[in-house]
């Protein structure tokens, strides 16, 4: 299998840490409604979103699902780092479809994971709130597939060198963009060094998610600040 991260694995996780601060308490507090049994972190990246689970769920088991070999080698060595991890928290290298969860879970953590779902690992998805779990989930726009120009999305330092992301999307399909992303390290104002990388990335708006749950049975409930895009999906007991 090709990993897309594979170039990109080392920006991704520091870049990302800042969106963190917003939707790390968000998360913790949808949290607090899962029920017994191990939490599966769906493509968990490099594990800050583990490390939100950890602490807000201090006894949980974690089954946390990785499928890229870079962003999962960040992933394992954070969770070792922490002694307290290392009975709790399991890393699986499979995509949803192969993973061996257990029978019950207690829910699933799907944050800035859902489009890269194909659309048999979205329905083995909605299969386990049906069964009494929850999931928590975030929606990045795009919500169709249009055109995103070039932007950025993240700038941090880092010793001597200043680190810059860049993105920008175009429609590659009915259900799909394919975003370019450029990642700049510059000393004071002189790039030294620009890496690139492409993501194929499965377009989804919330009035498509409800009515993708809807035959399921399953309800969709907003929760935090309307631009983080972050929802809970249970069953709807009013069906």
């Amino acid at each position: 299998m090709t990993d897309p991260y594979e170039r990109s694995a080392e920006f991704v996780d520091v870049m990302m840490a800042p969106h963190w601060d917003a939707l790390g308490p968000v998360l913790a507090e949808a949290l607090r409604a899962f029920g017994p049994g191990p939490v599966v972190d769906l493509g968990a990246g490099g594990g800050l979103g583990t490390l939100v689970i950890a602490d807000a769920l201090p006894d949980a088991e974690i089954i946390a699902i990785e499928p890229s070999p870079a962003l999962r080698s960040v992933l394992t060595a954070r969770m070792f780092e922490r002694p307290g991890l290392r009975d709790r928290v399991t890393v699986l290298p499979d995509g949803l479809l192969q993973a061996a969860l257990p029978p019950r879970v207690g829910g699933v953590v799907a944050m800035n994971v859902i489009g890269h779902l194909t659309p048999a690992e979205r329905h083995r998805l909605w299969e386990l709130p049906a069964s009494g779990g929850r999931v928590v989930l975030n929606l990045q726009p795009p919500a169709e597939p249009v055109e995103v120009p070039m932007s950025r999305f993240a700038g941090l330092r880092l010793g001597r060198h200043r680190y810059e992301g860049w993105g920008r999307a175009e429609p590659a399909g009915p259900d799909s963009v394919t975003w370019h992303m450029a990642y700049r390290v510059y000393e004071e104002e002189r790039l030294v060094r620009e890496v690139e990388a492409d993501y194929a990335w499965r377009v989804l708006g919330e009035r498509a998610l409800r009515e993708e749950l809807g035959g399921r049975g399953l309800g969709l409930t907003p929760v935090g600040p309307g631009d983080l895009g972050m929802y809970v999906v249970e069953e709807d007991t009013h069906v």
